[in-house]
């Protein structure tokens, strides 16, 4: 039996998702994992999160782990700053399955559970202004699904004309962001 290693990472925004890249124009000018921390031989993600969002990523050494947690289903909690302030009406959109383009096809997503935070959930302000406030309304959505397609939240909010301006898994199973800092890793056991 292989012991392997297990890790939470508040990933930063402008990081992609990979530890390093094999094109040597794009590790010049992207930001990579391997930066972050002294990752174990092997060490890969559960999952991704696109450069632009933040917010937890599991990493492991163990590919059966990690395949395990992509294919069961698992709920992945995002918190979503979008533009607008969307009525209810729209908010069920969501809940109940919402058409956007995924692989060149239509593809609706399955039901989330959509929520409205009252107040803004304190994460630390990113390197990258957002945008400004002149520019309208901004609403705070917590959005959990159990698929993920790519780039699907921001897809799902788009179709309801209130675009993702900032992204950040806040959970995902039982594992929770909470205190984690951005930047940092803490070791994990692996149990979901």
């Amino acid at each position: 039996m292989t012991d392997h290693s297990h890790y939470l990472l508040f990933k930063p925004y402008g990081y992609i998702s990979q530890l390093s890249s094999n094109d040597e124009r794009q590790a010049r000018k992207k930001k990579f994992l391997i930066d972050l921390y002294n990752w174990p031989k092997g060490t890969m993600p559960i999952g991704r999160l696109d450069e632009k969002s933040e917010g937890l990523l599991l990493m492991t050494t163990d590919g059966k782990l990690s395949d395990h947690i992509n294919r069961s289903g698992i709920e992945k909690e995002y918190f979503a700053l979008v533009d607008g302030d969307p009525s209810e009406e729209k908010l069920d959109l969501l809940r109940k399955g919402i058409e956007i383009g995924f692989d060149g096809k239509k593809y609706i997503t399955k039901p989330a559970a959509v929520r409205r935070l009252q107040e803004s959930p304190g994460f630390p302000d990113r390197a990258k202004k957002i945008r400004d406030a002149r520019h309208g309304p901004t609403t705070w959505l917590s959005i959990t699904i159990k698929e993920g397609k790519f780039r699907q939240v921001r897809k799902m909010t788009s179709a309801i004309d209130c675009p993702t301006l900032r992204l950040v898994r806040v959970r995902v199973g039982n594992l929770k962001l909470e205190a984690i800092k951005t930047g940092e890793v803490v070791v994990w056991d692996g149990k979901i």
